[in-house]
């Protein structure tokens, strides 16, 4: 990685280079030919890391990984105090805008076929945490380069942040080992495989959802199906709390909070003609508003104690929060959509969708402003489309090359801004 990223004329970046149109216009191109020397070994780098995944916790190769490449460029990198998460300053500054990438694969089986399938039985990276790893890492590096050459208008912190997808999830680690610490801003990606590679999607206010975790245990006199009056009848009440838990939540929380409880996993005997003495549902409960999170932990179980109470049934609610909704800042989500503007074209910025799906991104938004985007993965023109969280899940490697160009564009917007 020897390839050298200048900016036109030799000159220092001054906070007004954004506005400055010889800035602008040259540091696509500049970019371009950076890639080019280092496309081939960033996508390397990617594979590497989805033939080798890692769960949540667990990623230690992984985080070795990354901090390898970041020494090699004559950068500091500090692991987190479990050695599965880095953390690297780039440049010199008192505050710092911050770069987010995370490290953990999902426990599914890699059903692909290609030369860089899962070598590790029932982990996988179907949620493209291994793209965001190595689009961090190659802005890092580019940005490193600049710093080299007194370039960078200010300070970059890259977070490579481990268990995204874990419960307890990896963010709140981050911060209580100081990621945040002179931290003014924080900006992340995720692959979004409903938008062909070449887009990005940009939303102010809600993009995703809280995520939390319900479990309903029902216990109570069993017997036989021919005399359901004598017995606490479980998988009855089971069926009640799948139905009308969810319909009486809606009417408990404002309709405009977006608040979502779906049952996923229920257990109840084996027996047709005997009902059980035993059963339990799991759930997880979403919302797009973070007032109405705050409450939610009292609310549902009061309502599933509710429905449960005719049965007869003992119940035991355990309500487990998840992560909060990402809710992207005004101002951090118009520099990130400028700074993917320029990056890709005005035409290449489109409007996201809100998903349902949580983000533990959304910690550090709580701490500080900050906006993630959907960087689109999709082969364009394929037929073939795999989501998030399914075991073939791939992206068009092309998205590489488009995630570092905004993320470099938007790490220098944003340390050149004076918003923050």
């Amino acid at each position: 990685m020897t390839s050298a990223l200048t900016l036109p004329q030799g000159g220092k970046l001054t906070s007004s280079w954004p506005d400055t149109p010889a800035g602008a216009d040259a540091l696509p191109g500049q970019l371009d030919r950076w890639l080019a020397s280092r496309g081939a070994e960033l996508v390397a780098v990617r594979r590497h890391i989805h033939a080798h995944p890692e769960l949540s916790h667990h990623e230690f190769a992984t985080a070795a990984l990354v901090a390898r490449e970041l020494a090699a460029a004559g950068l500091t990198p500090r692991f987190l105090p479990k050695g599965n998460g880095v953390i690297c300053d780039i440049g010199e500054g008192g505050k710092a805008i911050a770069l987010r990438a995370d490290l953990d694969a999902l426990a599914l089986p890699d059903t692909k076929d290609v030369p860089y399938r899962s070598t590790v039985p029932n982990a996988c990276h179907a949620c493209g945490h291994d793209v965001h790893t190595t689009i961090v890492l190659g802005a890092g590096l580019a940005l490193a380069q600049l710093a080299e050459r007194d370039e960078l208008p200010g300070r970059v912190r890259l977070i490579f942040q481990p268990a995204e997808e874990g419960v307890p999830s990896g963010a709140p680690d981050v911060i209580a080992a100081g990621g945040l610490k002179d931290v003014a801003a924080i900006f992340g990606l995720h692959c979004a495989p409903q938008l062909p590679c070449g887009l990005v999607g940009v939303r102010s206010g809600p993009l995703t959802a809280a995520a939390d975790m319900v479990e309903v245990r029902l216990g109570g006199r069993g017997g036989h199906t021919a005399r359901p009056h004598l017995t606490s009848d479980l998988v009855h009440a089971l069926g009640r709390v799948i139905v009308d838990a969810p319909a009486l939540l809606a009417r408990r929380v404002d309709s405009r909070a977006g608040v979502s409880l779906v049952f996923g996993a229920v257990k109840a005997g084996e027996a047709p003609n005997a009902i059980p003495i035993e059963g339990v549902v799991r759930g997880t409960v979403r919302v797009l508003s973070r007032e109405a999170w705050k409450d939610l932990p009292e609310i549902v179980p009061a309502i599933i104690r509710d429905v449960v109470a005719g049965s007869g049934a003992e119940v035991d609610v355990t309500y487990t929060r998840g992560v909060p909704p990402v809710v992207n800042d005004r101002g951090a989500t118009a520099i990130i959509a400028g700074a993917a503007g320029a990056a890709l074209g005005a035409d290449h910025v489109v409007e996201a969708d809100v998903s349902m799906g949580g983000e533990d991104f959304a910690f550090y938004l709580e701490q500080v402003p900050g906006a993630m985007i959907r960087l689109g993965v999709a082969e364009p023109g394929s037929e073939t489309r795999f989501d998030i969280h399914q075991s073939a899940f791939d992206v068009d490697e092309r998205a590489i090359g488009h995630g570092v160009r905004v993320m470099v564009h938007t790490a220098l917007a944003a340390t050149s801004s004076g918003a923050f």
